[in-house]
């Protein structure tokens, strides 16, 4: 599992997170030494990891009263072992947070509003959305680190040796992927069976799983089912790559892309330095990017997704002021150009698409596609609502349910997770 998808691991014993929170023995400090602080960082431990650790050298070297503790807390965890933590007093000072996390977590008064402090003292050079998307009820609750979306990457050759184009709507996806399966001998598409994947094809059809404003719950109305069969049609049919609904599905997809055995897929940039590793994309510029196809509104589109950086509410002063000037330090336009240099990210903030940033295919690709991404509703559910579809899209593609019992029984979950929502 990646970056937008909300976490589902089981919750971590206190003792175990204990060991790495704020509240330690090492995260403490006294008058005669440093302030040592801790951050969770959620990021990709062999790819993305080791630019913030020498991002953390630098920042204590230009700031010999600070220290920092970095935890590279595993992604698909992270959210429930803050949960836990926070609750029981014991956060780390700085989590790197998904969008959808941060306002979950503002709610429940375990970060700090970060507007007026040192760490959003640049916050006109932030994209506007992206703040946006780290407020609740009115304040900042995060500063955005890296942002994201999905998009239709696609194996340049195979296409060019099929003589297609980046299809423009899911038909053409279908078209396609029978030409180059009978040119190619190459399956065209292989879709996803995870919820997060699925979205497009609810913004294709004009609606969502909720539509927040009006407090209903949409996921079975008729756009959704409309959406959510298209969705599982591309399961079926010339060029077109089964279900898998294993455990491992996300790594033989990925796997079957980078090497060459099927020509596109959805995917989001936190692939991209895995991209280049493949042998399909020895050669980077045979990767291609494209907007995600539109649905039969003529929309398209993606959820935006990201990362952003809160402090900790529970810590005590001295150290929330050390995390806000981290926060400051490593989303500043230098940091963030050296991240995205380094890890193949996308920068929150124009000033950091530097000549060189924008010189790294994948993300100059993946640029031209974030005009098209969706901000999440200010509803901190959201993310969560994505868990019982989860577990019932896998059960529909695999043919054990039906379309509309599928759809009933997540319409039923999500109700207990938004009870004032109608449906």
């Amino acid at each position: 599992m990646r970056r937008g998808i909300a976490a589902t691991a089981l919750v971590a014993s206190l003792a175990l997170t204990a060991t790495a929170c704020g509240g330690d023995d090492d995260s403490s400090s006294d008058s005669s030494g440093p302030t040592t602080i801790t951050w969770w960082d959620t990021s990709n431990a062999t790819n993305e990891a080791p630019t913030y650790k020498a991002l953390i050298k630098e920042f204590e070297a230009a700031n010999k009263d600070i220290k920092v503790k970095y935890v590279n807390v595993q992604f698909d965890q992270a959210q429930n072992k803050f949960d836990t933590a926070a609750g029981a007093s014991g956060a780390p000072d700085v989590l790197r947070s998904e969008v959808g996390w941060t306002p979950a977590f503002a709610k429940k008064s375990y970060l700090l509003p970060l507007d007026g402090t040192e760490a959003l003292a640049d916050e006109s050079k932030f994209k506007s959305n992206l703040i946006e998307q780290a407020k609740y009820e009115g304040k900042t609750y995060g500063v955005p680190l890296v942002t994201d979306t999905l998009a239709l990457v696609y194996n340049k050759a195979l296409f060019e040796k099929a003589g297609v184009e980046a299809p423009k709507t899911w038909d053409d996806l279908k078209t396609a992927a029978a030409t180059i399966k009978d040119k190619t001998g190459v399956d065209g598409y292989w879709g996803s069976t995870q919820a997060y994947y699925a979205q497009s094809f609810l913004y294709g059809e004009g609606t969502d799983t909720v539509d927040a404003a009006a407090k209903k719950i949409t996921v079975n109305s008729d756009a959704a089912k409309k959406a959510y069969g298209t969705w599982l049609s591309l399961f079926s049919g010339k060029g077109l790559h089964k279900a898998d609904t294993t455990a491992d599905a996300y790594a033989h997809i990925q796997d079957a892309f980078v090497n060459g055995k099927v020509a596109a897929i959805i995917q989001g940039p936190w692939e991209i330095t895995n991209f280049y590793k493949g042998s399909a994309f020895s050669d980077k510029s045979n990767l291609g990017i494209a907007t995600v196809p539109a649905g039969s509104t003529g929309k398209a589109g993606a959820p935006t997704g990201g990362h952003n950086l809160s402090v900790y509410a529970g810590s005590d002063s001295a150290h929330q002021k050390a995390a806000l000037k981290f926060v400051n330090f490593m989303t500043s336009a230098k940091s963030q150009a050296t991240i995205a240099l380094k890890n193949s990210t996308l920068p929150t903030r124009d000033d950091a698409y530097t000549d060189a940033v924008k010189a790294d295919p994948g993300i100059a690709g993946y640029g031209t596609v974030l005009a098209a991404a969706q901000p999440r509703p200010a509803l901190p559910e959201y993310s969560s609502l994505w868990g019982p579809l989860d577990t019932e899209l896998p059960k529909i593609a695999g043919g054990k349910e039906s379309l509309d019992k599928g759809l009933s029984n997540a319409e039923t979950a999500i109700a207990k997770l938004v009870p004032d929502f109608s449906k």
